[in-house]
């Protein structure tokens, strides 16, 4: 059965007018990118083969545009299309975070670092400069390191943030493994730019940890 001749109801486009974005699985928001199935196939069974074969969604999106097109029910076209969309969701997020609008909602932190730093094969460490109104004046990856861990300087963090003459700093770091759950050695440095920011009136207002799924926030822990 094609998807048109589905229940209306189940429809991945109807069910995203009706009930938004956030209703749909993996598979149907894929499907619904995809258009149409492989031979024999809709567009949903497609999407649920790529997911199974090379998923779960992130890693499937992480992939590199030449191994995207190789891939059954994609090709160049799809390749292309899904890197763009990808962007188009970071830039998304940079407008969010223009320099012009205050940052209310901390989330859309949280999100900008995923989008910066999800996937990466090693660990990198970044500082998002905020003025006294708390705009952002920039974001800068500051430190990586290996798949273990990245050394992080405080000193560093507070030269720049001087530079920038900034009031406020959220910094954020990935975990390769997926694994987003804070150690002992992140607790730490987060300790330890907190009372070295401190010391020249610049306020730590976060630190994201971001693998699989959503980042957390150890300010949310009150551990900032």
């Amino acid at each position: 059965m094609r998807i048109h001749e589905w229940p209306s109801a189940e429809r991945p486009r109807e069910k995203l007018l009706a009930h938004g974005s956030g209703s749909l699985s993996d598979a149907e928001l894929l499907a619904i990118f995809l258009g149409s199935g492989l031979r024999g196939e809709d567009a949903v069974g497609t999407a649920r083969g790529l997911l199974t074969e090379h998923g779960p969604l992130r890693a499937l999106l992480d992939q590199p545009p030449a191994k995207l097109v190789r891939m059954r029910g994609i090709g160049t076209a799809r390749a292309c299309a899904l890197k763009a969309a990808l962007e188009l969701a970071t830039r998304c997020l940079r407008a969010e975070l223009d320099r012009g609008t205050a940052l209310t909602d901390p989330e859309s932190a949280g999100r900008y670092f995923a989008q910066r730093l999800r996937g990466l094969q090693h660990e990198v460490f970044a500082v998002m400069f905020l003025d006294a109104r708390h705009r952002v004046i920039g974001f800068e990856e500051m430190f990586q390191g290996t798949i273990n861990g990245a050394e992080v300087h405080p000193r560093e963090v507070v030269r720049r943030a001087l530079q920038r003459n900034a009031a406020a700093v959220i910094v954020g770091h990935n975990h390769p493994s997926g694994n987003a759950e804070p150690s002992q050695d992140d607790r730490a440095v987060t300790a330890r730019l907190k009372q070295a920011l401190s010391l020249v009136e610049i306020r730590l207002l976060d630190h994201f940890v971001v693998g699989d799924g959503l980042p957390i926030s150890m300010a949310a822990r009150g551990w900032v």
